[in-house]
């Protein structure tokens, strides 16, 4: 299945915890390609601190064969190698965060794993990148596709492009 990940860091070397992270998804099991990047964007911090930084966000697409919480758990680990303690507040700075966005055509909810994303058509900085290598796909549960659902968003944050290429 074709499984949608956003990644986002606010501290430290930004771009170099998302090359980072995008080397170690790419190198778990399960994971191949062909895979899809987006281009980075700097965003401003979504119900933060006032003095939380600037984050840097991307979207990758991949291919998945495995189970969900295989794959959350995957991420998990990646966080927790690269400095994210699993235990802090809510919406607080990060090294890195990855966030399962969708996994195929899957709805799937549980203690454990919220899948599509749930407030992903809510969020500029995640419909951004996303609609940089997805504009046309619909998301389960929408009605929409992604480009359209950013055309019509109503979030006033701030998204630049960062870097077209960062791989």
């Amino acid at each position: 299945m074709r499984a949608g990940i956003a990644l986002g860091s606010n501290l430290s070397d930004r771009l170099a915890n998302l090359r980072r992270a995008r080397g170690l998804v790419l190198a778990m099991p399960g994971v191949s390609a062909p895979v899809i990047d987006s281009r980075v964007y700097e965003t401003e911090p979504v119900q933060s601190a006032p003095d939380a930084g600037a984050y840097l966000n991307a979207v990758i697409e991949v291919e998945y064969e495995g189970q969900p919480i295989t794959l959350l758990d995957g991420l998990q680990r990646i966080e927790a190698e690269l400095g994210r303690p699993s235990k802090r507040p809510r919406n607080a700075p990060r090294t890195i965060d990855l966030d399962i966005l969708y996994a195929g055509n899957l709805v799937l909810s549980n203690e454990e794993v919220v899948i599509p994303h749930p407030r992903l058509h809510q969020r500029r900085f995640v419909l951004t990148p996303l609609a940089d290598i997805r504009p046309d796909l619909i998301l389960p549960g929408q009605q929409l596709p992604v480009s359209t659902l950013l055309s019509t968003l109503i979030d006033p944050s701030g998204v630049e492009l960062y870097s077209e290429n960062w791989i």
